[in-house]
């Protein structure tokens, strides 16, 4: 399936689709894109995303209609579960409640049903899908340094409930190493519980670090077991054309969705 702005994840076992929203998601030449950019150059319009609340007034009402669109160019068989999402590490099990009336507060989701869409949305925060190598069993996770830190990739892993050599793991866009400069206190978060950790970051100005949130989550999903590994190497702050991106936007940042459901053949 070949839809404009849409990066199909990598590297996962027959049957799972999954992939990333860009900017420009079910535009062709031409159209606007979806911040409503005139793909011939003209100035953005607003900058919502897929999230309903992101960016200034009036962008809830476009951002639906994204989703809208998300939903019948993908072919989706049903609603993506959307989370509301707050740097944890809860894990919403969508087998027990696959239709919630309000989003759930978690920052990754799992199931084994059929027509279950995951989704997880991020703007320099780091989106991982997860697939059993039978594709039994999805997940999702959003992982900020916090959540990273704090451990959600490996709660996700738990509440998959498949040994984790049989874990399938894609890494999608998230801000480069050379635009995230942070804290000693982010570094101190990793490298404290975990000396090898040290190796994702590079001394900057000061007392600042520059962090690399590919480089964290692979380690941490390698010493958690998992063998099977894909994706990685965007950069959302430094790719202004195809990513949003909080840290360079600010509060007019939109957001990019992430997916993963089964295929129709599998259902």
């Amino acid at each position: 399936m070949s839809v404009p702005g849409w990066i199909e994840a990598a590297g996962l076992p027959p049957g799972v689709r999954a992939g990333t929203t860009e900017r420009r998601f079910g535009c062709t030449a031409g159209e606007r894109d979806f911040d409503g950019r005139d793909q011939r150059g003209g100035a953005p319009l607003h900058q919502a995303g897929v999230g309903r609340s992101e960016g200034p007034a009036g962008c809830g009402e476009r951002s639906e209609s994204h989703r809208s669109r998300l939903r019948r160019l993908l072919e989706l068989s049903s609603e993506p579960l959307w989370l509301r999402q707050v740097h944890g590490i809860a894990v919403h099990d969508a087998d027990a409640d696959p239709t919630p009336t309000a989003p759930p507060e978690a920052d990754a989701a799992v199931t084994s049903h059929a027509d279950v869409v995951l989704a997880v949305l991020t703007a320099d925060c780091l989106p991982v899908v997860f697939a059993a190598d039978d594709a039994s069993t999805l997940a999702v996770a959003h992982a900020g340094w916090r959540g990273l830190a704090a451990g959600v990739l490996e709660a996700t892993l738990v509440a998959m409930r498949t040994p984790t050599d049989r874990v399938y793991a894609c890494l999608g866009p998230a801000i480069g190493q050379r635009a995230f400069e942070v804290g000693p206190e982010v570094r101190a978060a990793f490298v404290d519980a975990d000396p090898g950790a040290a190796a994702a970051f590079v001394a900057g100005r000061g007392d600042r670090w520059h962090a690399d949130l590919h480089a964290l989550a692979r380690r941490r999903l390698e010493r958690a077991g998992v063998k099977h590994m894909a994706g990685g190497g965007w950069c959302t702050h430094e790719e202004a054309g195809r990513f949003h991106s909080f840290r360079r936007d600010g509060a007019a940042s939109g957001r990019m969705a992430t997916l993963v459901w089964r295929d129709a053949a599998l259902r």
